[in-house]
């Protein structure tokens, strides 16, 4: 459905995109993820005719639209603040764009009662912006952005003005929306979690270009390099030299001589530098006795690290722990609360020990 082809656009000095190049699918929820300033919503922009590339070309369905200007290109924008029209009613803001473009009363009406129904809002349609919730205003702004069923929706951070709860809970109706209406949606955020929760694919964004495209799993779970791995939730990066090389993976070793397993692996020689990256929740924690472990010869079993717990976070559903080896590295590791307890199981300074199994680690040659 959209084409980005070695697009660069530059402001001044600055290069905010970078010869960026991307396919998005028909009908697919697809996000734009980064930090502020990575040139997300600069692309947002160029693909609906508020800024124009300096270099290359954008196709929608096939054309090139550089020419066609926004008004006329069959996409439409929810802006972060709404913008809805203070004087007008809900219908009106909904009805908006139809009337500009000069369709039939009685179609104008048929298709802003579509959008009441379609975003939950009927018999509000009377009300003025001010007497509605921040949830239903963007819901009104949803609902104007899809009247003239566009076959693209770009959405630019829709859900920041929310609370914690109604953002959480408008994610899952904008997935129920976009399956059941079958339109291309795009979304810029920072957030990762809200993108996560969403998208069927997510580009992520650093400095104007694309550091990886992919499903939320794979870019979890096999990011392809130490920056995305960093960005996507939490991780521990281990570094170390690979020592040995199998069939079945590479064996890696750290500066203090901890040898780590890793299933599966990037093409590497023996003495390559990499970084293991292992997410929180992939560490299992032993605690008491099985904490000091069956080490062999005064050595620690491979993928399995001791350390004292030097810090505690309480999130309710998980714990987290942050635990100090003898060497000073620091690493994280989450545990599920499943049964329900006031006081910890594990507290400050209790020796633990972290292991995990070599399929739970990402080893990053970038």
């Amino acid at each position: 459905m959209v084409r980005f082809d070695t697009v660069t656009r530059r402001f001044a000095d600055v290069t905010a995109v970078d010869r960026l190049g991307l396919d998005i699918r028909e009908g697919e929820f697809f996000a734009l993820l980064g930090p502020s300033g990575c040139g997300k919503t600069t692309l947002l922009r160029m693909l609906a005719g508020f800024e124009r590339p300096d270099d290359g070309r954008i196709l929608l369905a096939g054309e090139d639209i550089a020419a066609v200007p926004p008004w006329q290109r069959p996409v439409n924008m929810m802006f972060q603040s709404y913008a809805l029209f203070p004087h007008l009613t809900v219908a009106g803001n909904i009805a908006f764009g139809l009337k500009q473009e000069r369709l039939p009363r009685p179609e104008i009406d048929a298709r802003v009662a579509e959008m009441l129904r379609l975003v939950r809002l009927e018999g509000l349609g009377g009300r003025r912006p001010h007497q509605l919730s921040g949830g239903q205003r963007q819901r009104v702004a949803l609902a104007r952005a899809l009247a003239k069923h566009p076959k693209v929706l770009l959405l630019d951070e829709p859900l920041a003005a929310l609370d914690k709860k109604l953002r959480e809970e408008t994610q899952f109706e904008l997935m129920a929306l976009q399956e059941r209406l079958a339109t291309t949606f795009v979304i810029v955020t920072h957030d990762q979690e809200e993108a996560m929760t969403m998208a069927d694919r997510i580009g992520v964004m650093n400095h104007g270009r694309l550091a990886q495209v992919g499903t939320p799993a794979e870019i979890y779970e096999q990011p392809r390099s130490r920056w995305v791995a960093g960005f996507i939730g939490d991780v521990n990066l281990i570094d170390g030299t690979v020592a040995a090389i199998a069939s079945d993976g590479i064996e890696i070793a750290d500066a203090a001589g901890r040898r780590f397993r890793a299933a599966g692996a990037p093409p590497v020689q023996t003495g390559d530098a990499v970084t293991l990256a292992v997410r929180p929740e992939k560490f299992a924690v032993a605690t008491g006795a099985d904490a000091a472990g069956a080490d062999v010869a005064g050595a620690a079993p491979v993928n399995s690290v001791a350390g004292k717990v030097a810090d505690i976070g309480y999130l309710g559903d998980i714990s987290v722990y942050k635990v100090r080896l003898d060497d000073g590295t620091v690493l994280k590791a989450s545990v599920t609360n499943a049964h329900r307890h006031t006081t910890p199981a594990i507290g400050w300074d209790d020796t633990v020990r972290l292991s995990f199994p070599p399929a739970a680690a990402a080893v990053l040659t970038e």
